[in-house]
C-alpha cells in the first residue's frame, strides 16, 4: 500500500522532504501557500545576500553552476539554484500551489492512550494501522476547503515568516496611538521595488531591531535618503555582526566548523572523557572567542560606534544570531546616514517614537523588524490542545524536538527547518535523509523516555551557550557532534574525512555528507 506524506511549505526544507521522500516510494502531497517555491526567499529584500558562504549553502547531489562565482549571493541567484533543483529532480508537479494547510488533527487513539504510550506512537514505528492525519487545507484562489488524509505529516514552515513578533506596549502607547504609518518588515519585504522605494523615499525612517532584515532595511533607506533624511536605528543588543571574511582575513569555518573546534565545547550525552577534554579546553575556547571579537571590532570599528556586545562571539554562534553587516553599514554610520539609538524600551505617541530616557520624541515613520514568533506559528497548526501542549513544552524550555525532528509524544509526525544552524541548507539535507531513513524502516526511534531525556540534555547545552535565546532552537556551534548522532542513526560513519588532520581540523561541509 502506497503511504501518502503530507509537506506543508515549500521552502528549502520542504523541497528536500520532498526529494527524499519520493527516492523511498512514498507518495507526497505538498502544500504550499504562496504561488511559488522558495520560502522566506520569496519575501527577502531587494538587496538581501546569502549569509551563508556558498561551499557551505548548496545540496550535497546538485553544486552549484560554474559561472556562479561569488561566496556571498544576492537572493535572485540563490532562487534560481533552487528553481533548478526543483526542476532537476522533478518536484514542480506535487506541490499544490495557493493553498494554506489551516489545521491538522489526528484520526487514532485517543488522548488517554496516546499519553500512555512508552513508544513514539505506540509502537516505535513511524506509520500506523490505527491513525492517520487529517489536513484542512484552503485554497486561497477560490476561498473553499479541502480535506486530505495522510499516514505521516512534515512540517517545513521554517520560523522566520507569517506571524511576526509584535512587542506589548502600554494603554495607549502602541502603535494605534501613532499618526504616522508603522508597518512589519515582512509588510516591506512583501512590497514591490516600486512600493517599497515609496515608502521611505524623502523621509525619516526609523527601523526598530538589529538583526539583518533591520540591517539590510536601514542600508536601503540610507540609499534612497542619504544624510538628509537620516535612518534611526533603534536596538536592545548589540551583536557580533561579521565583515565579509572571504574578502579579507581568516575563514571562521576553519576555526568553528571542525571537529576539533567541538573538542572545546560540553555537548550533549558527550562521555567522562570529552568532558573533561572541554573542560580542559575551556582557556582555548576563550581564546578563540577573543581572537574573533577583536578582528570584528578592528574591522568595523565597533568601539568607535559603542557597539562593543557585552556577550562572547561563541553566545553569538550557538544562539545561531551571527549574520554578515552589510557592506560599508557602519561607514553611513559615521556619515550619519544612519544613527545608531540603543533603546531597551520604547513606545509611540500621536507624533513619534518615544525612546527611554528620551524627552522628545523621534519623528519618523516606522519599519519593526523584530523577528517572528515560529513556536506560536506551529502550535497554531495543531487542532488539539493536547497537540499544542505537547510541541509548545514548558515555559523554561526550548521546543522539545528528539534530533530536532520528532516530538516524543505526537506520533507520525516531523518538523524539519524550525531549529537552526549557521548553515541551514545542508543541515535540512541531512535532516530529511535522517527522516527518510526513519521512514522506510532503517532505524526505530529509541522509547519516548529515552527520547525526552536526550531533549533535556540538549535544552541544558543551549542554556548553557545560548543564554537567553536558548528558545531558538540552534545547533549552531555543534553541527558535527549533531550529524555524528544522525550518521549513526542511520548506520552510516561519522568520520567523513580522509586522514587525521582532516578529520579534527577541516571544515565539514554539505559534501563530506554524500554516500559513500
Amino acid at each position: 500500500m502506497e503511504r501518502k506524506v503530507g509537506i506543508v511549505g515549500a521552502g528549502v526544507s520542504g523541497l528536500i522532504a520532498c526529494k527524499y521522500i519520493l527516492s523511498k516510494g512514498f507518495h507526497p502531497i505538498f502544500f504550499e501557500s504562496q504561488s511559488s517555491i522558495g520560502g522566506v526567499w520569496t519575501k527577502a529584500l531587494e538587496t538581501t545576500k546569502l549569509q551563508t558562504p556558498k561551499p557551505y549553502y548548496q545540496f550535497s547531489d546538485f553544486a552549484w553552476p560554474s559561472s556562479v562565482t561569488e561566496y556571498f549571493l544576492d537572493k535572485h541567484v540563490v532562487l534560481d539554484y533552487v528553481e533548478a533543483y526543483v526542476k532537476h529532480f522533478h518536484l514542480l508537479n506535487y506541490i499544490k500551489f495557493n493553498t494554506k494547510v489551516a489545521g491538522i488533527e489526528y484520526e487514532g487513539p485517543g488522548d488517554e492512550e496516546i499519553q500512555s504510550w512508552s513508544l513514539w506512537g505506540g509502537t516505535g514505528k513511524s506509520f500506523s494501522s490505527r491513525g492517520k492525519w487529517k489536513l484542512i487545507v484552503e485554497d486561497l484562489n477560490t476561498l473553499s476547503t479541502e480535506i486530505y488524509q495522510v499516514d505521516f505529516v512534515i512540517f517545513c514552515v521554517g520560523r522566520f515568516n507569517g506571524l511576526p513578533n509584535i512587542s506589548e506596549f502600554p494603554p495607549n502607547k502602541g502603535p494605534k496611538a501613532f499618526h504616522g504609518k508603522v508597518i512589519q518588515s515582512m509588510d516591506y519585504a512583501a512590497m514591490d521595488d516600486e512600493k517599497a522605494a515609496e515608502f521611505i523615499k524623502g523621509k525619516r525612517v526609523i527601523v526598530v531591531g538589529f538583526q539583518k532584515s533591520a540591517l539590510d532595511i536601514a542600508k536601503e533607506c540610507c540609499a534612497a535618503n542619504g544624510v538628509e533624511n537620516s535612518c534611526t536605528v533603534l536596538y536592545r543588543t548589540a551583536h557580533w555582526h561579521l565583515p565579509d571574511y572571504y574578502k579579507r582575513g581568516f575563514s571562521l569555518a576553519y576555526m568553528y566548523f571542525n571537529r576539533f573546534s567541538e573538542l572545546m565545547v560540553h555537548k550533549p550525552c558527550e562521555g567522562f572523557l570529552l568532558s573533561l577534554l572541554a573542560t580542559i579546553l575551556t582557556p582555548l575556547r576563550w581564546a578563540y572567542s577573543k581572537f574573533v571579537e577583536s578582528d570584528i571590532k578592528r574591522k568595523l570599528h565597533l568601539a568607535k560606534h559603542g557597539m562593543v556586545p557585552t556577550h562572547s562571539f561563541l553566545h553569538e554562534l550557538s544562539s545561531c544570531l551571527t549574520s554578515t553587516v552589510p557592506e560599508k553599514f557602519y561607514d553611513k554610520v559615521e556619515d550619519g546616514e544612519i544613527k545608531l539609538k540603543k533603546a531597551p524600551s520604547f513606545s509611540f505617541c500621536d507624533n513619534g517614537v518615544m525612546v527611554e530616557d528620551e524627552t522628545a520624541p523621534i519623528e519618523a515613520d516606522v519599519i519593526l523588524a523584530t523577528g517572528f514568533k515560529g513556536d506560536k506559528k506551529l502550535k497554531d497548526m495543531f487542532v488539539s490542545q493536547t497537540f499544542q501542549n505537547f510541541i509548545a513544552g514548558s515555559a523554561d524550555a526550548a521546543t522539545p524536538l528528539y534530533r530536532e525532528c520528532i516530538q516524543p509524544r505526537i506520533p507520525q509526525l516531523a518538523v524539519i527547518g524550525y531549529s537552526e544552524s549557521n548553515a541551514n541548507l545542508y543541515t535540512s539535507e541531512i535532516r530529511c535523509r535522517w527522516l527518510a531513513e526513519l521512514l522506510d524502516g532503517t532505524f526505530k526511534l529509541p522509547s519516548i523516555e529515552e527520547m525526552e531525556k536526550d531533549v533535556r540534555k540538549w535544552d541544558e547545552y543551549l542554556k548553557q551557550y545560548s543564554g537567553g535565546y536558548y528558545r531558538r532552537k540552534c545547533i549552531g556551534a555543534l553541527h558535527v557532534w549533531y550529524n555524528n548522532q544522525l550518521c549513526k542513526d542511520m548506520g552510516w560513519n561519522p568520520r567523513r574525512k580522509k586522514g587525521l588532520f582532516a578529520e579534527f581540523f577541516e571544515p565539514y561541509g554539505p559534501l563530506d555528507y554524500v554516500p559513500s
